[in-house]
Parts: C-alpha cells; sequence; structure tokens
C-alpha cells in the first residue's frame, strides 16, 4: 500500500487538505494518506523545512511526501518532485527540502531533482492559486501509484535552498539559534547533541537565564522547572516540565542559545 503524507500551512477549517485526498484517491485508490501537519505558520517556508527534515525519514521507503507552503504559487517558481535516499517529495522549488538536500549529499544517497513540467500530469484545469490540489496532488498521486520520477520533466540541478543559521563553535562554546518553538512552547536550537559530545560539564545560556546542566528527559526535575535536554531527533532544547519555555522566558525563534563548558 503506497503511502503519501500532505503537510501544509491551510490549518484545519477551509477543506484544503481535503480536496487534496479526494484528487489523490482519484489517481491512486490505494493510497494511505497521513497528515503531517496543517499547522505552519502561514508562508513559513522555513519552519516547515525543519519539521520535514527530522520527520520523514521515519516513512517506509518510496513514501510521498507531498508538501504545500507556497508563498510564490502561480509565479515563475518551479514545481518540483525528488527523490532524497528512499522517499520522494512534492511541492514547489522554494528552499523546503534544503536540509534534505543536504542531509542526502552528506549521506551519500540518491538525490534526484525534477521540474515537474509534464501537464497529463496535472489536473486538467490549474488554478494560479491552488497548486497544491491540481498539480502537486496528482503528481505525488501519480508517483505513489508507480510512474517515473523521470517521467514526470526536465531534470534540475539548481534547486533553490534557504540561507539557514548554523551553529557555531567558538574555543570551548557552541553558539547557536532557536530555529522552531513548538506546540509545547518548548524552544528547540539548531545544536546536535553531536556537537557537544567533549563538552563535560554543559552550561546553557537563552535569554539571560543560565542554566547549569543538560538533563536527559523531562521527569528528573520537579514540574515548573526551566531545563535544558534533547529533543526527540538529537537537538539540544529549553523546556519547561509540563509548561511552556518560551512563556516563562519571553522567548522565540531567533533567539541565540550559546552551550558553554563551565570547566572552562
Amino acid at each position: 500500500m503506497p503511502v503519501i503524507s500532505i503537510s501544509s500551512d491551510f490549518g484545519l477549517q477551509d477543506g484544503n487538505t481535503g480536496v487534496m485526498k479526494g484528487v489523490i484517491y482519484g489517481i491512486c485508490p490505494d493510497a494511505k494518506i497521513v497528515d503531517m501537519t496543517h499547522l505552519i505558520g502561514p508562508q513559513d517556508v522555513r519552519q516547515i523545512a525543519y519539521v520535514l527534515a527530522r520527520q520523514v525519514f521515519y516513512f517506509p521507503e518510496n513514501s510521498v511526501h507531498i508538501v504545500v507552503v507556497d508563498p510564490g504559487v502561480g509565479t515563475a517558481r518551479r514545481p518540483i518532485a525528488v527523490r532524497a535516499g528512499t522517499q520522494l517529495f512534492v511541492g514547489p522549488d522554494n528552499g523546503f527540502l534544503t536540509l534534505i538536500y543536504e542531509r542526502a549529499e552528506k549521506e551519500g544517497w540518491p538525490l534526484q531533482i525534477v521540474h515537474t513540467n509534464r501537464k497529463e500530469y496535472w489536473l486538467p484545469q490549474v488554478s494560479d492559486i491552488f497548486h497544491g490540489r491540481d498539480i502537486f496532488s496528482p503528481v505525488g498521486a501519480y508517483l505513489a501509484a508507480g510512474v517515473s520520477l523521470g517521467d514526470m520533466g526536465e531534470v534540475v540541478t539548481d534547486p533553490v535552498r534557504l540561507d539557514l543559521p548554523r551553529p557555531q563553535r567558538d574555543g570551548a562554546s557552541v553558539r547557536g539559534e532557536i530555529v522552531r518553538v513548538d506546540h509545547f512552547g518548548n524552544m528547540i536550537s539548531n545544536i546536535p547533541m553531536e556537537m557537544l559530545s567533549d563538552i563535560d560539564c554543559a552550561r546553557v545560556d537563552l535569554k539571560g537565564k543560565k542554566l547549569d546542566r543538560i538533563w536527559r528527559t523531562f521527569g528528573e526535575q520537579p514540574v515548573g522547572t526551566l531545563m535544558a535536554l534533547p529533543c526527540s531527533t538529537g537537538y539540544l532544547m529549553v523546556s519547561v516540565n509540563q509548561g511552556s519555555a518560551s512563556l516563562e522566558i519571553t522567548g522565540e525563534r531567533g533567539d541565540t542559545i550559546v552551550v558553554s563548558d563551565c570547566n572552562n
């Protein structure tokens, strides 16, 4: 059974994802459709880039991930389909796959990108403001039904990439940035835990708060305690046990976070 995920900034009230599913089932009735998220901030391409990079590789091989966070819909931006390792992606060429590209290149995975300009794989009539329904859904459904990626269009060698913030090492310290604030108010950084493996005694500084160690899990501290710990995908985050770190410290994306060795 082919698996298709859908991610968008559509919210839950307007029926946009429902009609996309209808299009998919009309082409690939055996598909199993998963709602990854529809609560991405409006036009927030960077946010969906981080969400996808940390979630999609848990899916079965040859899953198709349709992404509609598309502020450039109807412009000259290209619709694309991509194979990165064992996963397939369909959406706008606006950089939402930047971290996926980087991981594929780092791991030596197959990376194939095509401009999906073969209109026989689109709906017959295409709205200039709803390519999710009229282009991305049918393309994703045809891929799930077994159409070859190479049949969808022309090879792309210059995909758009986002200029994302990167953690930096400065002597015994690592400086990063909060890149996501999740539903619980956890403030998730771009610092991978492996980057901190040589720091024996970690002190975390965020918004004037100094946390004297990195814990393993929430329950190691009392309810209401501000604490640093790894998130489920291996990046450093700051949380409040059964509370919201972003509310407690008035934090947001873009805040600087620094991890230093308290022995230095």
